[in-house]
């Protein structure tokens, strides 16, 4: 890359990244932008590790971001997909109760997705349910129909075609390594060349408080990283459909494991939630021990495992125990079997955690003088990306006075 001059800058070409470009762009069809990415092609971290899953907004706090933005951003992702050929599947989702416990959450579930817009929800007894799911085992449910599965990958190629087509540049092996203002610029160095530009928006995702920090602001969480690793079952295996989620404990913003049809045949099981040693720990054995360090050098981080070392630790001997990782399942399924799954992929969710150990449980978006840092966007984020951009759009041209 030679020497980039821009007007505003995106940090980071995941889905976020390319969704705010695409906004800006179309808002502000004049001016430069320019999309800076430390990997050699786009999409690479949590976009391209993401189970395919558009979630149609049931799980959210009516009034939250969450809420507001992923039923909005289904509309428009379902709308980007029809008309850029992208393929999508409305193949239908239960979340299943398979206890007496998990009745009244169920039925707050019904009642948020309701409120929340979600079209088509119904409560199920167990015949329908096996009628949806004929190997499921559960005493209700709720049935979505238009949750919907795809391939975030090929949502994010098309994104980058409609980007290069109105002229944004999309730099990759270009990581950020710092930054100052001068001038009313920010002048950035990057592994790829100097960067300027009159504002910037960080879509950092894993690295988006270091980006952040890099910028002057010391935001009030940190980004800790958690695997989630899953199985494939094998293709003659038939006992899955679709999709099958469990109802998932309300102080723990993870949905537990569950079973997901992929957009290109297959049937994944997970994921879990297993404290990474690198903000791209893919596997086990990954450990980048200046992020390890960080990580243990964070008061939010000993308040969290204060609060859920149960569950870590629970989770650590599941990620170690196939036998345990299908005694969860089969819950959902009992029908399955050891023999029937194979080791899949794994992806790394990038959660803020507060000073507190509270999980961030809401997208957190913040503006400050010459940036705007979107600090915390886990799931459902690649299903409101565009939702997202839009929202970030607004932010731009409200915060920057751009016109």
């Amino acid at each position: 890359m030679t020497d980039l001059s821009c007007d505003v800058v995106i940090v980071g070409a995941g889905i976020v990244g390319l969704a705010t470009g695409l906004a800006l762009s179309e808002r502000l069809p004049g001016r430069r932008f320019a999309i800076i990415e430390k990997e050699t092609a786009i999409a690479r971290h949590q976009t391209g590790h993401n189970s395919g899953v558009i979630h149609a907004g049931i799980y959210y706090r009516p009034g939250s971001r969450k809420a507001k933005l992923c039923v909005e951003g289904v509309r428009l992702l379902k709308t980007f997909c029809e008309e850029n050929a992208v393929p999508f599947e409305n193949c239908g989702k239960l979340i299943v109760a398979t206890t007496e416990a998990q009745l009244p959450p169920l039925q707050t579930l019904l009642e948020r997705g309701t409120a929340n817009g979600v079209p088509g929800l119904v409560a199920c007894g167990s015949e329908r349910l096996r009628e949806i799911e004929p190997h499921v085992r559960a005493l209700r449910a709720i049935h979505s129909p238009e949750t919907a599965i795809v391939d975030y990958g090929a949502v994010s190629q098309a994104m980058a075609r409609q980007l290069s087509a109105r002229g944004v540049q999309i730099v990759t092996s270009a990581r950020l390594l710092a930054a100052r203002e001068s001038n009313s610029e920010l002048h950035l160095t990057t592994t790829g060349g100097e960067v300027k530009a009159r504002w910037l928006v960080n879509c950092g995702g894993l690295h988006a408080d270091s980006v952040s920090r890099l910028l002057g602001v010391v935001p009030d969480v940190q980004i800790i990283p958690f695997r989630g690793e899953y199985y494939t079952l094998r293709r003659e295996q038939n006992v899955v459909r679709g999709l099958i989620y469990p109802v998932p404990d309300p102080e723990f913003p993870f949905l537990g494991v569950h079973f997901t049809k992929r957009i290109h045949g297959d049937i994944e099981a997970g994921p879990n939630a297993v404290l990474a040693f690198a903000r791209e720990g893919y596997r086990m054995p990954i450990v980048r021990w200046s992020e390890l360090l960080a990580m243990l050098a964070y008061r939010g981080f000993w308040s969290m495992v204060a609060r859920y070392w149960r569950t870590g630790i629970f989770e650590m001997y599941r990620s170690l125990s196939k036998s345990a990782f299908l005694r969860a399942l089969q819950t959902l399924v009992p029908d399955l079997r050891l023999e029937d799954m194979r080791p899949g992929g794994s992806g790394v969710r990038a959660q803020a955690v507060g000073r507190d150990g509270s999980l961030v449980d809401d997208f957190s978006i913040i503006a400050a003088a010459r940036a705007i840092h979107v600090l915390n966007a886990p799931s459902p984020g690649a299903t409101a990306s565009l939702a997202i951009g839009k929202h970030i759009a607004g932010l731009a041209i409200e915060n920057f006075e751009l016109k």
